[in-house]
């Protein structure tokens, strides 16, 4: 795959002073990965409330809004790292929420395996059922693929779709070993990869060793 579409993160107003430091501590209470409770409402700490906006089906404006408040604080919610699996069939699958950003492993009783954010292009994969698989000619699983530029390491690359669409790791700089961005931009639509779907190095690595060739994969809105 090609070097990642890079829009600018949306900056939001700061929420209003004495709160900051009690919501960044609730949303990492929620698995929600806000950064340090610095009382900052930051870009770190605004993908986090859109981690829970999207897992609580509410706008994901990125912003404190009254509604969000309510729901971080009430007795019940959805945590960012715990959701229930979308509407996606049955039996043993891969699923993609492009809506909330999030993949699920899918065990074929129902457990979940594993679960986390992605960064994904829904312009260029689209909702529908796939297999892991060698397309056009290319390998279906490459431990330690490249892109296109030469630049870039994918590492864990499971290919599903479309000649080059596949699941790997947030790529990493060959040069100095680092990844492009970081884990907390996971969950948001702040980052647009070429097509494939990013993940974190431990979903990634779950991800190699369940999604064998055939294995289904379900893409949804």
């Amino acid at each position: 795959m090609t070097a990642a579409v890079v829009p600018s993160l949306a900056v939001a107003p700061a929420q209003a002073d004495g709160f900051e430091s009690k919501a960044q501590r609730r949303l990492n209470q929620l698995g929600c990965d806000a950064g340090p409770a610095d009382g900052r409402i930051g870009d770190w700490t605004r993908t986090a409330i859109v981690r829970f906006q999207a897992a609580n089906r509410l706008h994901q404006s990125g912003t404190l809004s009254q509604r969000t408040r309510t729901r971080m604080y009430a007795d019940r919610q959805v945590r960012c790292d715990r959701r229930p699996v979308v509407r996606s069939g049955q039996g043993r699958r891969v699923v993609v929420s492009q809506t909330q950003n999030y993949v699920w492993l899918v065990q074929a009783n129902g457990r979940v395996l594993a679960q986390g954010g992605l960064v994904d292009n829904p312009g260029e994969l689209r909702p529908g059922s796939y297999r892991v698989g060698s397309l056009c000619g290319r390998q279906a699983k490459i431990r330690m693929n490249s892109d296109h530029g030469g630049q870039l390491w994918l590492p864990y690359f499971t290919r599903f779709a479309n000649c080059g669409v596949g699941f790997h790791r947030i790529p990493v700089d060959k040069s100095s070993g680092n990844q492009i961005h970081p884990d907390w931009l996971l969950g948001t639509n702040y980052r647009l990869s070429s097509g494939c779907i990013r993940l974190s190095q431990r979903v990634a690595s779950r991800m190699w060793t369940f999604a064998g060739v055939g294995t289904r994969v379900v893409v949804v809105r």
